[in-house]
């Protein structure tokens, strides 16, 4: 097969999304003793989620909300932390796709429009999470780009090289410019929502947290997976600076997610090449976002 032909194979299998990939969902244990919430409760009445598709639980069993191409599911966590704090209303705005442009702007998709999320928040709202900036510097793309270049040179770095070249890390400053419009969404959250309590996830681990990955599996080329795990992990540690300068709490994702990557088998978070909705969390890995949000509410 070409390698042009394997790109375009991996392109659909990272756009795609099924309902398949997630049966986990109907297999994994209640977030929380039904016992343990009460106190909780009482002090959230209105949850409102917001994020893309890593929040809307693209491909888990089973879509909620209009319109369908947002891709919620309601096994997300947004879903598993309302539930487990028997928050009266849930209000779960999240859309595959999204970009901090959504926070303020309709987002078409495929059945209809998903007005801006930011337009869910209420001087009521008590409780807020937003997950963002992932698709605001072409993180899907760049995974695109970096299997295709490992077909044809596995054992180098080509994609590091890629994105490199000439003495500039094209992706460090995606990053660097990505970091005012997160400060934005979460400034632009506290307006609205002035006495909810705000939390901004970062994004679970993708590749493992140590070495050179998993090629074929994860086909990306041993010496790009450490720049890769790097890029991510500044990611994170961006939106945390971000979120926390305008005092809202982080909430670290990544380091539960340590040993549950898309190399490993049963017990990973985030899916493989193989899967439905690659390199997305399913539903294991939404429990266990949902139990670090339990977690920093406590």
């Amino acid at each position: 097969m070409s390698s042009s032909a394997s790109a375009r194979r991996i392109h659909r299998r990272l756009m795609r999304s099924s309902l398949a990939a997630a049966l986990l969902a109907l297999a994994v244990p209640v977030l929380v003793a039904p016992g343990s919430t009460a106190s909780a409760a009482s002090a959230v009445n209105r949850y409102v989620a917001l994020g893309d598709s890593y929040a809307a639980g693209i491909g888990i069993p089973n879509d909620k909300g209009a319109p369908a191409g947002c891709d919620r599911s309601d096994h997300n966590y947004a879903t598993l932390t309302g539930q487990a704090l028997a928050v009266p209303q849930v209000v779960d705005v999240t859309c595959g796709g999204a970009t901090t442009v959504e926070m303020t702007q309709p987002q078409t998709v495929s059945g209809g429009t998903n007005p801006p999320q930011l337009d869910a928040l209420t001087a009521d709202t008590d409780l807020v999470t937003l997950q963002i900036g992932g698709n605001d510097i072409g993180f899907g793309n760049i995974l695109q780009s970096c299997i295709g270049a490992s077909l044809t040179n596995p054992f180098g770095s080509p994609c590091r090289d890629q994105y490199t070249a000439g003495g500039t890390d094209q992706l460090a400053q995606r990053i660097a410019a990505t970091a005012p419009k997160i400060a934005a969404a979460v400034q632009a959250i506290r307006e609205r929502a002035p006495h909810a309590k705000v939390l901004v996830l970062g994004y679970p681990a993708i590749l493992p947290d140590a070495g050179w990955g998993c090629w074929p599996s994860v086909p990306i080329a041993f010496g790009d997976t450490p720049y890769l795990r790097d890029k991510q992990k500044a990611l994170n540690s961006m939106i945390a600076q971000n979120a926390k300068a305008q005092g809202a709490t982080y909430v670290d994702v990544y380091k539960p997610s340590i040993g549950h990557d898309a190399c490993q088998g049963n017990g990973r978070w985030v899916e493989g090449l193989n899967q439905q909705t690659p390199f997305h969390p399913n539903a294991t890995g939404h429990q266990g976002m949902a139990a670090a949000i339990k977690s920093s509410l406590s």
